[in-house]
Protein backbone atom coordinates (compact mmCIF):
# COMPACT_ATOMS: atom_id res chain seq x y z
CA UNK A 1 0.00 0.00 0.00
CA UNK A 2 3.29 2.74 0.37
CA UNK A 3 3.84 1.92 -2.75
CA UNK A 4 0.49 2.90 -3.88
CA UNK A 5 0.28 6.46 -1.57
CA UNK A 6 4.12 7.27 -3.20
CA UNK A 7 2.40 6.91 -6.57
CA UNK A 8 -0.44 9.04 -5.40
CA UNK A 9 1.87 11.48 -4.31
CA UNK A 10 3.90 11.49 -7.15
CA UNK A 11 0.78 12.54 -9.37
CA UNK A 12 -0.36 14.80 -7.27
CA UNK A 13 2.85 16.75 -7.52
CA UNK A 14 2.82 16.61 -11.36
CA UNK A 15 -0.79 18.20 -11.29
CA UNK A 16 0.34 20.72 -8.50
CA UNK A 17 3.50 21.36 -11.35
CA UNK A 18 0.73 21.60 -14.49
CA UNK A 19 -1.70 23.98 -12.02
CA UNK A 20 1.22 25.97 -11.46
CA UNK A 21 2.39 26.24 -15.45
CA UNK A 22 -1.53 27.13 -16.42
CA UNK A 23 -1.58 30.01 -14.54
CA UNK A 24 1.98 31.24 -15.59
CA UNK A 25 0.73 30.96 -18.85
CA UNK A 26 -2.04 32.56 -18.25
CA UNK A 27 -0.88 35.40 -16.34
CA UNK A 28 1.87 35.63 -19.72
CA UNK A 29 -1.21 36.15 -22.06
CA UNK A 30 -3.00 38.63 -19.79
CA UNK A 31 -0.24 41.28 -19.87
CA UNK A 32 0.80 40.32 -23.78
CA UNK A 33 0.26 44.35 -24.29
CA UNK A 34 1.56 45.27 -20.73
CA UNK A 35 4.34 47.45 -21.66
CA UNK A 36 7.56 46.60 -20.23
CA UNK A 37 6.03 43.00 -18.82
CA UNK A 38 8.66 40.04 -18.90
CA UNK A 39 7.15 36.47 -19.35
CA UNK A 40 7.55 33.91 -16.41
CA UNK A 41 8.25 30.20 -16.92
CA UNK A 42 7.78 27.19 -14.51
CA UNK A 43 10.97 25.11 -13.98
CA UNK A 44 11.08 21.72 -12.34
CA UNK A 45 14.06 20.34 -13.94
CA UNK A 46 16.48 21.69 -11.32
CA UNK A 47 14.95 20.51 -8.28
CA UNK A 48 14.86 17.11 -11.03
CA UNK A 49 18.66 17.47 -11.57
CA UNK A 50 19.35 18.08 -7.70
CA UNK A 51 17.03 14.56 -6.85
CA UNK A 52 19.23 12.79 -9.50
CA UNK A 53 22.51 14.05 -8.48
CA UNK A 54 21.60 13.24 -4.57
CA UNK A 55 23.88 10.67 -3.18
CA UNK A 56 21.85 7.82 -3.65
CA UNK A 57 23.03 3.68 -3.05
CA UNK A 58 22.64 3.37 -6.36
CA UNK A 59 22.72 5.71 -9.63
CA UNK A 60 20.15 4.47 -11.16
CA UNK A 61 17.36 5.04 -7.59
CA UNK A 62 15.49 7.30 -7.85
CA UNK A 63 14.01 8.18 -4.27
CA UNK A 64 10.36 8.74 -4.15
CA UNK A 65 9.49 11.15 -1.82
CA UNK A 66 5.79 11.92 -0.06
CA UNK A 67 6.13 15.61 -0.02
CA UNK A 68 3.93 18.20 -1.48
CA UNK A 69 6.12 20.50 -1.81
CA UNK A 70 6.67 20.05 -5.61
CA UNK A 71 10.14 21.79 -6.24
CA UNK A 72 8.68 24.30 -8.73
CA UNK A 73 10.12 27.77 -9.79
CA UNK A 74 8.76 30.60 -11.59
CA UNK A 75 11.23 31.96 -13.59
CA UNK A 76 11.22 35.33 -15.42
CA UNK A 77 12.31 35.38 -18.81
CA UNK A 78 15.16 37.99 -19.01
CA UNK A 79 17.49 39.00 -22.26
CA UNK A 80 14.30 38.58 -24.70
CA UNK A 81 12.38 41.30 -26.04
CA UNK A 82 9.72 40.61 -28.92
CA UNK A 83 7.34 43.72 -28.48
CA UNK A 84 8.82 47.52 -29.01
CA UNK A 85 7.08 48.52 -25.34
CA UNK A 86 9.72 46.34 -24.06
CA UNK A 87 7.07 43.11 -23.66
CA UNK A 88 8.47 39.84 -23.92
CA UNK A 89 5.29 37.79 -24.14
CA UNK A 90 5.69 35.14 -27.23
CA UNK A 91 1.94 34.71 -27.75
CA UNK A 92 2.25 31.89 -29.82
CA UNK A 93 4.79 30.03 -27.70
CA UNK A 94 2.24 30.88 -25.04
CA UNK A 95 -0.52 29.47 -27.00
CA UNK A 96 1.66 26.02 -27.54
CA UNK A 97 2.74 26.08 -23.99
CA UNK A 98 -0.76 25.84 -23.16
CA UNK A 99 -1.84 23.14 -25.47
CA UNK A 100 1.04 20.90 -24.08
CA UNK A 101 0.27 21.27 -20.65
CA UNK A 102 -3.35 20.73 -21.02
CA UNK A 103 -2.53 17.53 -22.57
CA UNK A 104 -0.26 16.80 -19.71
CA UNK A 105 -2.63 17.41 -17.40
CA UNK A 106 -5.54 15.53 -18.80
CA UNK A 107 -2.83 12.52 -18.81
CA UNK A 108 -2.42 12.74 -15.46
CA UNK A 109 -5.56 13.12 -14.58
CA UNK A 110 -6.74 9.80 -16.26
CA UNK A 111 -3.75 8.47 -14.80
CA UNK A 112 -4.90 9.04 -11.55
CA UNK A 113 -8.17 8.35 -12.00
CA UNK A 114 -7.17 4.79 -13.13
CA UNK A 115 -5.20 4.61 -9.65
CA UNK A 116 -8.61 5.54 -7.86
CA UNK A 117 -10.72 3.24 -9.84
CA UNK A 118 -8.12 0.30 -9.15
CA UNK A 119 -8.38 1.40 -5.33
CA UNK A 120 -12.04 1.08 -5.78
CA UNK A 121 -11.46 -2.37 -7.43
CA UNK A 122 -9.72 -3.88 -4.65
CA UNK A 123 -12.17 -2.43 -1.80
CA UNK A 124 -15.37 -3.55 -3.81
CA UNK A 125 -13.59 -7.08 -3.92
CA UNK A 126 -12.49 -7.48 -7.67
CA UNK A 127 -16.20 -6.77 -8.78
Amino acid sequence: MELFSKTISTLENAINYSNTKQKVISQNIANVDTPNYKAKDVSFKDTLTKTMEANLTNEKHIPFTTSTSGGTKILTKTGVTYNNNGNSVDMDQEMTDLASNQIYYNALIDRISGKFNTLETVIKGGK
